[in-house]
């Protein structure tokens, strides 16, 4: 009878210490939030930022909010539903789209550029898919030439666009060292529809967007009517101006997606789970591949580093009047992601330091912008 009695009295104390803790992490979060709501509020106050931000920790949201406006001409604001470009983070969707070729045996990372991609000039041949992966090919980046800016508004095709930078000599041997090549993966998604048969958007919709529920992300093409689209600005001397027409084909699978805060939540949550790929596969696509300088390292469409003492794995993205930034802290459980729809000093990742140190409890750093 007194043993029973003691389970019962464990399992009771037991049930109240797991309330308790509940209780204490809902507060905590809260007290989290509020602390995070705060400091985004001021810097939109001094116009500092306009854009939407979510973050959250252990599969519950901390905060999620948009903050300034989508549109400044109508005045219309921003939400956690408005669809940003992401510029550069699309390069995690093209990894993740090569990664699911390779499970399903139709390439290798391992495999030389050519092999797919025939017409591609002799020099391709020592180029291996996983040197794109990594920004190790060598090949100039399209846009780091100075006609770049000036060809912006031209509907080149894709075949155009490699054409503008495959016979120009490489930077430097395959895998010797990381460049940051947007040229690199312009040729992935090349490559993905040579082997999938598909448009390169039309394989994310089938294999990645569809799959997870992510209705509020794809191709951002400006002929298309796009509910909740937010326009792009940048501060001039002047003061607050549209941004300049970018041609969407140039992006491609290098910067050419849009999405929400909400939806790329969805991407973080499931990239938890083999709904997409395999472990096997996740842990190749996470793999820290090539010093990138900072104290980083580069995998397949990811940067791996250390913030706050914890493994970060992110991305960033700039593309005319947009930046981005996910901030992915598997360890905790957490995420930061930062959609920006006006351009100005001081880009989202050093946002998301800060935001992260209020959402961990550390604390700022003494260069952090106070309200």
């Amino acid at each position: 009878m007194r043993t029973r009695r003691r389970v019962i009295l464990a399992s009771w104390l037991l049930s109240l210490l797991m309330v308790s803790c509940g209780r204490l992490a809902a507060q905590n979060a809260e007290s989290a939030g509020t602390k995070l709501d705060e400091y985004v509020t001021g810097l939109a106050s001094a116009q500092r930022f306009s854009g939407a931000v979510l973050v959250a920790r252990d599969g519950k949201l901390v905060l999620s909010k948009g903050y300034g406006m989508a549109n400044y001409e109508w005045d219309i604001p921003n939400t956690p539903s408005t669809k940003f470009r992401l510029g550069s983070i699309t390069k995690q969707f093209t990894s993740m789209a090569i990664m699911q070729l390779q499970e399903k045996g139709l390439l290798s990372v391992n495999d030389p550029i050519t092999k797919h991609l025939p017409d591609y000039p002799k020099t391709g041949d020592g180029i291996t898919i996983h040197h794109l992966l990594t920004h190790s090919s060598g090949i100039p980046s399209y846009t780091g030439v100075p006609e770049y800016q000036k060809n912006m508004r031209v509907a080149f095709t894709t075949v155009q666009m490699i054409d503008g930078f495959k016979d120009k000599p490489l930077e430097f041997t395959p895998g010797e060292k990381f460049k940051y090549d947007n040229s690199g993966y312009f040729l992935l998604g090349a490559i993905i529809e040579k082997i999938s048969g598909q448009a390169y958007d039309q394989y994310l919709q089938t294999h990645i967007f569809d799959p997870l529920g992510m209705k509020d992300s794809g191709y951002d093409r400006p002929q298309a009517l796009l509910k909740r689209r937010a326009a792009g600005y940048e501060w001039s001397a002047a003061g607050l101006r549209n941004t300049e027409y970018l041609d969407m084909g140039q992006p491609f699978a290098a910067g050419s997606l849009y999405s929400t805060v909400e939806d790329l939540y969805t991407w973080d949550q499931a990239l938890y789970t083999e709904k997409l790929v395999k472990r096997a596969t996740l842990d190749q696509i996470f793999t820290p591949r090539i010093d990138s300088g900072q104290d980083a390292k580069y995998a397949y469409g990811w940067t791996v580093s250390t913030v706050h003492k914890r493994t970060m794995i992110g991305h960033g993205g700039g593309i005319n009047g947009f930046s981005t930034f996910i901030a992915r802290f598997p360890n905790e459980r957490a995420v930061v992601i930062i959609l920006r729809n006006v351009l100005r000093p001081g880009g989202p990742q050093a946002l998301q330091n800060d935001l992260a140190a209020i959402l961990f409890g550390e604390p700022l750093p003494s260069e952090a912008p106070r309200r």
